[in-house]
């Protein structure tokens, strides 16, 4: 028989071995010697094993909503009318075995957690793929163009190499100083001595491989190996900020002093290409409209165990895994196969976790500055986040509503920022090689630094500030960008500042979930003991923690100049890293200690 497209139901149900057969591929079992089971009284007729939730007019049947939310989201189905039914009542089968029945009480549970988890919601503020919406397609097909491609294991291979090549190059060592002599030499001269590292590896980790390289062949025969080779560091990097932290400066800097003229012609080849991007590279397949599939939000969906049952994640995982399967499958072409396919996906995923990470802290301490806080007085003397210039180190004065107002406006661009990170990175990318802008080597106070204009990085910081700005309406301070000068030289600094926030706030937000942990347990626990005998309560804990944070990381700290720091955008960031810096100090240090702390830059998210 003629192979069917299979229905989304199908593909949600269906095992990984099915999917051969759901597309036509060759298999003893044909459709004649195949018995359908009927789906028990009161089941989805689809999946047959959850609740029916929903009753269709036109088909006349049941389903639950994760499949009649599938089925009927294209095409005329997409006009059926689905009625609610009642099932607030247990339903009971004839079939039902005595395993099944202990497992009865955990699915009716797991009901209304479960419900609608395919049919996927978005938002497009937070980035987050939750129940139906068209806007996703919409949303992903544009950020898609900054989401850097996942690398492939050769291509980890040769990150290695490079890695290892840089560790040992001594570029800005012998590159960036104050001395006279021809630096166009000393520039090349460097750049032909990592090239030649480069080329000693790849010919000791693969003899073969290395001598059809570079065999009788100059470094300009094999431009674009280099190219390659230099384009897969900065590709990492992007999706990776916490990696390549000594050897990126280096190579960003050997490649910006490549793209002058004079450099150029005596090294005698290119070393930039573009950074491969998910949208790039399905583009260039002509299978950019796959991202236009609702089924990618399936597919690339974060799941988040927490406050889930262990059945509920399992699902969640296998309609995951259904989802991507579908997908390679139905997209794949000659050009583009599906393992490409799946590459991209995964590279959407992990674009979902970086936000996770460094933008949905900002998230959780707004949630916990607005719990917590009055905005318009403080509710005690030691909840007040009023400061003043010259008290406790701080350099400004704000009254308690002001700097309520103060930090809630500088963690929202901060999740700004992080949440257009990639686009900024892209653009911080740009301004860096770009060869019309030419650099000055400069003693900014702290040590010599390339002080470069970064027009593009500009222009989309000073969008996302004003952005910002409209939506929290009232601005409380400086609106300055320091881009360019001697406190953020270039665009490779601006990135890095920015990227420091996840390293600050995420371990203050453990903190704070431990205690909230502690809390939550129905007997006392030593922690909690603890720290209602040293703090009164656990609640007064994460008071004092909060206002000391809200105050002292935002008081214009961390430089003896209003230019330096104060309310500027980059001020703000360099009083919260003051903050970090005097944190054995704090009355509270013990309890960060019991939650595993060891250090703002230490271990995952600065936990043991």
């Amino acid at each position: 028989m003629p192979a069917t497209t299979p229905s989304l139901g199908d593909i949600l149900r269906a095992d990984a071995e099915d999917f051969a057969d759901a597309f036509g591929v060759e298999d003893p079992a044909t459709e004649d010697n195949v018995t359908e089971e009927e789906a028990p009284k009161g089941f989805c007729v689809e999946c047959k094993d959850q609740q029916a939730q929903a009753f269709c007019e036109q088909c006349q049947e049941d389903f639950c909503d994760v499949c009649g939310s599938m089925i009927h989201r294209t095409g005329r189905r997409r006009q059926h009318v689905l009625t609610k039914l009642d099932v607030a009542a247990p339903i009971e089968t004839d079939d039902t075995a005595p395993a099944a029945a202990s497992d009865s009480e955990d699915t009716e549970k797991e009901g209304e957690a479960l419900e609608g988890a395919m049919a996927v919601t978005f938002s497009a503020d937070s980035g987050r793929a939750e129940t139906g919406s068209g806007s996703f397609g919409a949303w992903i097909s544009e950020r898609a163009k900054y989401i850097p491609l996942r690398l492939t294991l050769k291509e980890r291979k040769y990150l290695r190499l490079l890695e290892a090549a840089l560790n040992v190059s001594e570029y800005t060592d012998k590159v960036d100083i104050l001395m006279y002599g021809n630096k166009t030499k000393r520039m090349v001269g460097q750049i032909r001595e990592l090239c030649a590292i480069l080329s000693g590896l790849v010919l000791a980790s693969d003899y073969k491989a290395g001598q059809t390289l570079f065999e009788d062949r100059q470094f300009e025969d094999n431009e674009e190996f280099f190219q390659k080779i230099f384009e897969i560091g900065r590709r990492h990097k992007i999706m990776n900020p916490d990696k390549m932290r000594n050897e990126y400066g280096k190579l960003m800097y050997l490649l910006q002093d490549s793209q002058q003229r004079d450099v150029s012609e005596l090294l005698g080849f290119s070393t930039l290409k573009p950074i491969k991007t998910v949208h790039a590279v399905l583009e260039s397949l002509n299978v950019a409209y796959i991202l236009e599939d609702e089924m990618v939000a399936v597919a690339t969906k974060e799941i988040v165990a927490a406050g889930k049952s262990r059945a509920q994640v399992q699902l969640e995982i296998k309609q995951k895994e259904r989802a991507l399967e579908y997908l390679c499958k139905a997209y794949a072409t000659h050009e583009c196969p599906a393992d490409v396919i799946r590459q991209c996906l995964y590279s959407i995923g992990d674009n979902h976790a970086f936000l996770r990470f460094n933008r949905d802290p900002c998230d959780r301490m707004l949630a916990y500055l607005k719990a917590n806080f009055n905005p318009l007085k403080a509710d005690s003397n030691s909840l007040s986040l009023a400061i003043l210039s010259g008290r406790d180190g701080a350099r400004l004065s704000h009254s308690h509503s002001n700097q309520f107002h103060y930090v809630h406006q500088t963690l929202a661009l901060w999740r700004e920022l992080l949440h257009d990170m990639f686009m900024l990175w892209h653009s911080a990318d740009t301004d860096l090689l770009a060869a019309r802008h030419a650099y000055r080597l400069t003693d900014t106070g702290q040590g010599l630094h390339r002080v470069q204009p970064c027009p593009r990085v500009s222009a989309a910081a000073h969008a996302i500030l004003h952005r910002t700005q409209k939506a929290v309406g009232r601005w409380v301070g400086s609106a300055m960008i320091h881009l360019g000068d001697r406190n953020v030289p270039n665009a490779l600094m601006f990135i890095d500042k920015y990227n420091q926030v996840s390293s600050i706030l995420n371990p203050v937000v453990r903190v704070l979930e431990f205690l909230d942990s502690h809390a939550a347990c129905p007997e006392p626990t030593d922690v909690s003991r603890f720290v209602e005998a040293s703090h009164g309560s656990i609640d007064n804990a994460k008071k004092l923690i909060l206002a000391d944070f809200f105050r002292s990381a935002f008081d214009g700290s961390g430089a003896d100049n209003f230019f330096d720091a104060g309310s500027c955008i980059d001020g703000r960031l360099t009083s919260a890293w003051n903050w970090c810096s005097a944190i054995e100090k704090k009355p509270f240090f013990n309890i960060f200690l019991l939650a595993g702390f060891v250090g703002f830059n230490g271990g995952p998210e600065g936990f043991n």
